[in-house]
Parts: structure tokens; sequence; C-alpha cells
């Protein structure tokens, strides 16, 4: 296939739209089932390839859940505790555990289920029957894998209505060197960000404490692949093979480690024992209850508990968590990992980060203040490395 006539660019105005190779070569795809649009693709690509570099830097299957050109979680197949299964709503899954890739869809997909709402799938293995049955449940537009089992390609064409859009990738497809792209008429072109992170990225400790444990390791190396495909700027919390708080898009730092923190604290609440036991009543829909669970935690929108609202969504009216309940809790998380696209320019980014259980981080240093955050971070025994390399994606 050399091109593929799109509905529409970004938007219906946007017309007409196509994505195609520029050097006439045939596309890297097929497209199994569906049509996918625009941003659909520009989901799929980018997806395609954090997990695809997630599996080459750790050795495991590896899946990412997106929404519009950022990643909401990222996760790599470790077996999910009986808590977590229940907190990310795959306790009822037949043969979980057998699949390290189902684990990662698991992780990735029950991280920030408000925000993976509709997304985009990307699965750096061929998907199984199991992956698949847990994808059709969900409310999803799409999944790029380098392959399906019969059993799980069919699984997934009853979604929407038969219109789910599946997308298969040439695992062994490389890119041209240099990229382009237009704005405003105009041609950019850049070399490709092809930076390797690994392991020795993490080589230049910079705090008194220089004790990095390989789960440490493991989960800066998430977070800082997660980054490298999330818009600017940035900046990702990460623990137990998973991305768990993602802060995209914000023009200051302090904004971005705020955002994450906040996700990465209900990420952890959803797993409070107040939060496992809340008393839905069975004909409650998956994403109704995703916003119920959110509203309970943050006190958002509505009062979930209050008299008029709690029988909407209960069997019996459910005591609210308290903020003291929600800080005690919160309080004895620890051994959390941090990384952000850029330096950090003021310690109230760690100090931030503290309260979210952060213990390592990594950043590219360079700031004129880098001796203040190294500061923050010594007072608090962290471990944190200088990367030196800049994870900028726009």
């Amino acid at each position: 296939m050399k091109e593929f006539e799109l509905k529409y660019g970004c938007n219906p105005n946007q017309k007409p739209a196509k994505i195609f190779m520029e050097n006439g070569e045939d596309l890297p795809i097929e497209i199994l089932n569906g049509k996918p649009g625009f941003i659909n693709f520009l989901d799929a690509f980018n997806s395609w390839q954090l997990v695809k570099e997630l599996k080459e830097a750790l050795g495991l299957p590896a899946v990412t859940s997106f929404k519009h050109v950022s990643p909401t979680s990222a996760a790599v197949g470790i077996p999910l505790s009986d808590k977590l299964k229940k907190a990310c709503f795959v306790d009822d899954i037949e043969g979980l555990d057998e699949s390290p890739l189902a684990c990662a869809y698991a992780r990735a997909r029950g991280t920030d289920r408000m925000c993976s709402f509709g997304d985009w799938v990307a699965l750096s293995d061929v998907c199984d029957a199991t992956t698949a049955k847990m994808i059709k449940r969900e409310v999803s537009d799409g999944i790029i894998a380098p392959g399906y089992t019969d059993e799980a390609l069919e699984i997934l064409k009853q979604k929407r209505k038969g219109s789910y859009n599946i997308v298969k990738i040439d695992e062994n497809y490389v890119p041209q060197q240099r990229e382009r792209k237009q704005v405003f008429g105009i041609t950019f072109e850049q070399g490709r960000n092809n930076f390797e992170i690994n392991k020795e990225l993490l080589s230049n400790i910079v705090t008194k404490n220089k004790d990095y444990p390989e789960s440490a390791v493991r989960d800066l190396i998430i977070s800082l692949i997660t980054l490298k495909y999330t818009q600017s700027n940035s900046v990702c919390y990460a623990v137990d093979g998973q991305a768990i708080g993602v802060g995209a898009g914000q023009q200051s730092r302090i904004h971005c480690t705020r955002l994450a923190g906040t996700k990465a604290d209900t990420w952890f609440l959803r797993q409070h024992d107040k939060v496992l036991n809340l008393p839905f009543k069975t004909d409650i829909a998956r994403a109704v209850r995703d916003n119920v669970i959110d509203g309970y935690i943050n006190k958002n929108e509505e009062d979930v508990c209050a008299d008029g609202n709690w029988q909407k969504y209960f069997t019996t009216r459910p005591e609210p968590l308290t903020d003291e309940e929600a800080k005690a809790y919160l309080a004895t998380i620890d051994g959390v990992a941090l990384g952000s696209d850029a330096f950090f320019p003021f310690d109230d980014n760690i100090e931030r980060a503290k309260r979210s259980g952060v213990k390592y981080i990594a950043e590219p240093g360079g700031s004129i203040r880098d001796d203040a955050v190294i500061e923050c971070c010594d007072k608090y025994n962290m471990v944190m490395s200088f990367t030196k390399m800049r994870l900028f994606h726009h």
C-alpha cells in the first residue's frame, strides 16, 4: 500500500488528508480492520516507537495507552498482585498471570483509566487472546501491534460493531534518519531522535546517596522512554514497572510535576481499601465507575457520597475517604521514580515529588540552580542522576 486516504486531518474541515511514504515506498503497515484517522495514526506511530524501545531496553513485553499524541501510561509485563488486579479491574481475567503481554496491558490501561477512555493501544509483541479479551471490553479507538493471533484478531474485530481500528506494523521497519514536517507551509527538517535510553544513562549520580536498586533503574528507564514520546514540557512518575503519572504539555515544569504527581497520588489511592471496597451497583458501566472513583478520591465536580448522589452508584452509602486518611496513606509510599524531559529549574519540583513518594530521579541537569536541586534531594536522601540528554517532543 503506497498511501492511505483519510476522512480528514486533525479536524473535519481539514481536507484532503492522507498518509504516504515520501520516497514512494510501501507503507510499513497493514490495516486489518476499520479506517483509522489522522490523529489515530499520530497516536499509532508514536506509541509503537515507545513500546518497541521499552522492549529493546528491558527485554520485557511492553504496552502503552495513548490519547491525543501523549501516553497516559506505559508498562512492562510484570505480574500483578491481587490488590493491583482489583484496582485495575482485571481480577476476573482468567490466564492473566500466564501472559506477560496481558499483564503489561492491564497495568498500562489500568493506571489512568479516565485519561485512557477512548485511547489508542500499542503492543510490543503479537497480540494474544487474553490481551484481546481485555481490550474488547474497554472504550478504545484502535490498536497497533506487530501481529495478532487468529483468535485475538477475531475478538478485536467484534469491537465497535466491527469497526475497531486494527493496524499491523512491520516490526523490522526502520525510518529514514532525517524527518520533515510542515508548519504554515514551511518545511522543518531534523535528524531523528535515535538516542538510546539505557542503564548507562543513569551513571552520573550527583547526590550523596548513590544506591540504585535494579527496580529503580527499570522504572527510571520506563519513565524516560515514556517522556521521549510525550508532548513537552513533561514529567513522568513510575513504579513497579509502569508509568503512574504523566504531566504533559505544560508551560511550567512545576505544573508538570504537580499534574503528574496528582495522577500518581490518585493511582496509589485507587488501591486504598476504602476505594477497593466501594459498594458499586452491579449495573454500573466501567467508564462511569472510573469517574465515580476519581470523584470519590479527588472530590471533584460531584460529591458522590452525598444524599441523592450515592443512590445512583452504590448499594449502600459509603464512608468518604477523608483528607487525613488520604494523606496518611500517601505518606507510606516510597521508592517511586521520576523522570523529567528537561532540567528542574527550582527545588519546588523536588518538594512536590517527595509528597508522592519519589526516591529516584533522572533529569538532564544544566540549570543555574542545580546545586539547590541537589541539596533538596540530599535533604530527603534521594538518588538523582544527571543524564545530560534533553527529551523534548513536539
